[in-house]
């Protein structure tokens, strides 16, 4: 038997730091799945262990500033995209506005830490969206690509394609053999 799952990796992430931290008896606060604000100075021994430990998990601590910024940009886009309720606003304005600086100054940092740009960041969070979609709400691409605000069907395609190397169609059937398969192994 198969069990088929959808994962939210914010959950995730954020129950993780929850209950790994709350063995190190100090007063924090997990802000959201990528930062935790201590209420208390820490000595510098529980640090490491605290680092050391969030590392087995896949947690890298960022330090240097430029990083922290691409990350809560990176936070933002999977907020905004993700969202039920998303923002029908330009992605630099909701960006500029949330992270309290210039879209133009985003964009640089966002450019200079991941050599992509941010537009190409939202477009793959946009695709996997898309694609977690098509797989566990049984959606049109008509409805996705309403869902998403693109101003058409065909440009959902386009960007989809160029992502993925297939169409979204061919995405569909790929899946939908999949589960036939996966029907009939377990009958």
């Amino acid at each position: 038997m198969k069990l088929f799952l959808k994962l939210d990796s914010n959950i995730l992430a954020k129950k993780i730091l929850e209950e790994k931290l709350i063995n190190f008896n100090v007063k924090y606060e997990v802000t959201n799945s990528s930062e935790i604000l201590f209420l208390e100075n820490i000595p510098t021994e529980t640090y490491q262990q605290i680092t050391t430990l969030l590392e087995e998990y896949g947690f890298e601590i960022i330090e240097n500033q430029k990083n922290i910024l691409v990350q809560k940009i990176k936070d933002a886009i999977i907020e905004m995209v993700f969202s039920e309720d998303a923002p029908n606003v330009k992605s630099s304005v909701y960006l500029a506005e949330k992270l309290d600086h210039s879209y133009g100054y985003l964009s640089n940092i966002f450019s200079e830490v991941t050599y992509t740009s941010i537009e190409n960041f939202i477009i793959i969070q946009k695709i996997e969206l898309t694609k977690n979609l098509i797989i566990n709400e049984n959606l049109s691409l008509t409805e996705i690509a309403f869902k998403l605000n693109y101003s058409s069907v065909a440009h959902l395609s386009t960007q989809f394609k160029n992502t993925t190397g297939i169409t979204p169609s061919a995405f569909q059937r790929i899946i939908t053999k999949r589960r036939e398969i996966a029907t009939k192994n377990i009958n």
